[in-house]
């Protein structure tokens, strides 16, 4: 026997969790994807608070990437959106083999006519293999968008994206009315229990406002809450 006795197995198990950090023996880390498009800069800061929520859960690995752009840079110049992307060119472009990696992805897109915009559609057409072999079956995925105007088609992008994320065989989560700010009646604001929103303005000079950022931290946290728990009974 050893020369701890039956206390062995704890000791070990001790010994081995301060060696490796808290709970490592018990759980992976938990990878979280945030995956957009984003032409003047909102659906970025979406994004980034989507990001701030996800990392609030411990063992949560979260990573942003943006989707290829596919408008001309002559276009994007004429626009002013080539200017406006500098702030997150430092963000990695996203390949879709690199899906299958995660746990949970959160996607951001802009509105266009009430559906997505055509750079994720555009992705997301180059996931066909990833169908066929079931790479993202039982992988948490949520949506979240921006529109110019209050009834500009937030819930039909979202809820047009989401049948995507079915075909590919993904638990869908949104926003549940316990996040209070849906409710807001206080001011003009975005936010759906599909998914975090936000009104850029006719003329794209509309921020995302704090209620509509404070709904994306809440997405973002909700998703790798429910991607941690799957990932800890896999």
């Amino acid at each position: 026997m050893s020369y701890f006795g039956a206390a062995a197995p704890q000791i070990a198990h001790s010994w081995l969790r301060a060696a490796l950090g808290a709970d490592a023996i018990e759980e992976r880390m938990m990878k979280v994807q945030i995956i957009f498009y984003s032409m003047y800069g909102h659906i970025f800061k979406m994004a980034e608070a989507v990001a701030q929520g996800a990392r609030e859960v411990e063992g949560a690995d979260v990573a942003l990437y943006q989707v290829p752009e596919l408008v001309p840079d002559a276009a994007l110049e004429k626009s002013g959106a080539k200017a406006a992307r500098q702030v997150f060119a430092h963000i990695p472009e996203a390949v879709p083999d690199q899906m299958s990696e995660a746990d949970a992805i959160i996607f951001g897109t802009p509105t266009r006519f009430g559906n997505m915009c055509a750079q994720m559609r555009n992705f997301l057409d180059q996931t066909g293999q990833l169908w066929m072999k079931g790479g993202l079956v039982g992988k948490v995925g949520s949506v979240f968008t921006s529109t110019a105007t209050q009834h500009g088609g937030q819930e039909t992008t979202i809820t047009s994206f989401h049948s995507t994320l079915l075909h590919h065989g993904m638990i869908i989560v949104g926003v549940p009315y316990t996040e209070a700010r849906l409710l807001n009646m206080n001011e003009i604001t975005g936010g759906s229990p599909y998914g975090a929103t936000t009104l850029a303005g006719a003329d794209g000079s509309r921020l995302p406002t704090e209620n509509e950022l404070a709904i994306a931290r809440f997405q973002g946290l909700r998703v790798a809450q429910i991607a941690r728990k799957l990932a800890a009974t896999a």
